[in-house]
């Protein structure tokens, strides 16, 4: 499975994904939601170009695709030594 914050397994143009770019992605993502006309190219610009309008609909495809590998059961959720924190605490 690839890691939308990392290096994508599954080839494509975007190999790596900086930790502000995923933030920026997931910032522009919100603002322009489905059914956005030209939505990949406004959120590639939101994020300063950084990233062509083809690699984020393909950093999109893999986090819908791993999204659906969690949901599924087919990927477990990290165990924490406390349940009540996530791996940001």
């Amino acid at each position: 499975m690839s890691s939308v914050s990392g290096s994508s397994s599954r080839g494509g143009d975007d190999a790596t994904w900086s930790a502000k770019e995923n933030k920026l992605f997931e910032e522009a993502l919100a603002y322009h939601g489905e059914g956005t006309p030209d939505r990949w190219l406004k959120v590639s610009r939101a994020m300063g170009g950084t990233k062509t309008a083809a690699e984020v609909r393909r950093h999109y495809e893999i986090l819908v695709d791993d999204i659906k590998l969690i949901e599924s059961g087919r990927v477990s959720f990290p165990k924490y030594k406390d349940n009540t924190q996530g791996p940001w605490n």
